[in-house]
């Protein structure tokens, strides 16, 4: 080895060794201010001192254990047989210590809501907070003592059904969220009902006469005006009926002429009264017989003017029109059949009103009233229409052991079809209450029924009393405030959410 190569690696161990006399004279001011537990916290306290950080761990009551110097408190939640409230147990030394000493607060910070601060007094070997801790134990605990002219102060986190979820992963998911306020809620009963068609407006149209049908102008489905032509039949009654109508119309003006005559003559003492009085009493019959067989075609539906056209028109050509303004829900006739005076050839209905009828079983019959309110619901068609009640059978039936009654509906739109399958709800009772929300936003969770109240970017469940509801509101008690915001809509995947995180109830 040369000289050279001799003095450098000299070189390189007198640095070596003077870095590590430096290092070793350095570490004891680099660790001086270092606590020796170094493991991350839940809690801090101060003292005189100054704040101090250290850990928390489980008291032998279960608690939270808050140490500072040779001071420990051990904060609980105690539910058992009782309202949930705070127990706090002191320790000097880690031995339990008499909290006769210790004055003690808690303040609690909840999401949306006024701190709320709760005193302590002594009990047996603990110290009892003064008021219930209200569902759900999720919140900020700030602990304030004082012993011995010093205080201590602690706080920790505890979150319970809470979720965090931005607004656009809120709107993705598709929930809405409202403001709990006032609603109009109506106390109802359900009824199962069916839409009939309204019997006042159907007509039964039958020729009043024999015949053959010669031509059929509408089908079934057609909708028809009144007077329209329906049919038209070839009837030998019909020209017997014409032409004794004629038959009397002559005989009429004969027996006018003929009493025109005899008057004179009697008023100028050329003939007999006698013949005056013959001619007057066949005048008399004339009439009464012509007025029969205008009545007998009357009867059959021939206008005024068709019968005094005195047979201008065909002797047997009998035309069938529309009574009423509707459709045409039944036919029973066809080209060249013969019909009796007493078929049902045609049944037109009048569609614009419909009836729903509902069954009445005797439990309900004193909840149902002439004119009450009532919401006809068809879920296969997904609509829904108001009316009242215009109709209260007054017979059970034998059979059934219910009674019926039903709505009469306006179906401009003609929605409502007869034979369709409903649920009429009637209306027993209308309030106005503080607050409500929709059924759907009410969820279950643990034991309770909550509503997920929004505050910023969280949702958290809220425990409710619930009151009055019906299908679409159900009032809310206690547990919601009017002003605060709510998941309205999709709260069940809120609910899932909180499944899936495994949420417990852990203090």
């Amino acid at each position: 080895m040369n000289i050279r190569t001799f003095l450098i690696t000299l070189a390189i161990l007198v640095a070596g060794i003077a870095s590590g006399l430096i290092i070793y004279t350095m570490e004891p001011a680099m660790t001086a201010g270092v606590d020796e537990y170094s493991e991350p916290v839940a809690g801090h306290a101060e003292g005189e001192q100054g704040q101090e950080k250290e850990t928390t761990a489980k008291g032998p009551h279960g608690g939270r254990m808050f140490t500072r110097e040779n001071f420990s408190l051990e904060v609980t939640i105690f539910e058992q047989s009782v309202a949930p409230e705070f127990r706090v147990y002191a320790f000097d030394r880690n031995k339990p210590l008499d909290p006769a000493g210790i004055k003690l607060h808690i303040q609690l910070e909840r999401l949306g809501a006024e701190p709320e601060i709760i005193n302590f007094q002594k009990e047996k070997d603990f110290l009892r907070g003064g008021r219930e801790i209200i569902e759900p134990h999720s919140f900020t605990v700030n602990i304030n003592a004082e012993r011995d002219g010093k205080t201590y102060r602690w706080s920790y986190t505890q979150e319970e059904g809470r979720i965090r979820m931005d607004e656009a992963t809120a709107s993705i998911a598709g929930i809405e969220v409202k403001t709990a306020g006032p609603v109009t809620i109506r106390s109802t009963l359900q009824l199962s009902g069916e839409i009939q068609f309204n019997q006042d407006r159907v007509a039964h149209v039958v020729p009043r006469l024999e015949g053959v049908v010669v031509e059929s102008a509408k089908n079934l489905g057609d909708e028809v005006k009144q007077g329209d032509l329906l049919a038209v039949l070839e009837s030998q009654t019909l020209a017997d009926l014409k032409s004794e109508h004629l038959a009397t119309q002559n005989r009429l003006e004969l027996a006018r002429t003929t009493f025109a005559r005899e008057k004179q003559l009697w008023e100028e003492k050329i003939s007999a009264e006698q013949d005056y009085l013959m001619s007057r009493q066949a005048l008399n019959e004339a009439e009464i017989g012509h007025r029969s067989a205008k009545q007998k075609l009357l009867s059959l539906g021939l206008t005024h003017t068709a019968v005094m056209r005195d047979g201008t028109d065909s002797f047997t050509r009998y035309e069938i029109h529309a009574p009423i303004d509707g459709v045409v829900i039944e036919k029973h006739l066809g080209l060249g059949e013969a019909v009796a005076a007493d078929t049902n050839i045609f049944t037109v209905a009048d569609l614009s009103t419909v009836w729903a009828e509902m069954t009445i079983y005797p439990k309900d019959l004193n909840s149902v009233k002439l004119g009450q309110q009532v919401t006809v619901r068809a879920t296969a068609l997904n609509t829904e229409s108001e009316g009242r009640v215009s109709y209260v059978g007054s017979l059970v039936g034998e059979e059934s052991r219910s009674a019926k009654a039903r709505v009469t509906l306006e179906n401009p739109d003609r929605s409502w079809r007869p034979g369709l399958f409903v649920t009429v709800e009637l209306v027993q009772d209308e309030a106005e209450v503080p607050v409500a929300v929709p059924v759907d936003a009410v969820q279950t969770y643990r034991d309770w029924n909550v509503v997920f109240g929004r505050f910023s970017e969280f949702f958290e469940v809220r425990p409710v009393k619930l009151g009055r509801s019906n299908s679409q509101w159900v009032e809310v008690i206690q547990g919601l405030a009017p002003g605060n915001n709510y998941a309205a809509t999709n709260s069940f995947i809120l609910k899932a959410d909180l499944g899936k995180a495994g949420a417990s109830h852990d203090h």
